[in-house]
């Protein structure tokens, strides 16, 4: 149980710095959450394509933000068309 609060609060953070970084501003908690979480996915396969392993809080935040951004990213790019 702790592991999963622990999860959702690291996706809270990293959605939320991804939207501060992407458009200068958040997107509510919900959309917090499920932006960081899928930024995590995204960011720990860039991760392993490029062969890079670290552990800890602070770099599962890192590569979260970093996940969170390209998923940002690319769906700024989608809407635009």
């Amino acid at each position: 149980m702790l592991n999963f609060l622990l999860y959702l609060a690291i996706g809270a953070v990293a959605g939320w710095l991804a939207g501060q970084i992407m458009k200068g501003g958040g997107f509510g908690l919900l959309w917090n959450i499920i932006i960081g979480i899928i930024g995590g996915f995204i960011g720990g396969w860039l991760m392993s394509l490029l062969h890079i392993q670290k552990a800890g809080l602070l770099w599962e935040l890192i590569v979260a933000v970093i996940g969170a951004v390209v998923l940002l990213f690319v769906v700024s790019l989608i809407k635009k068309k």
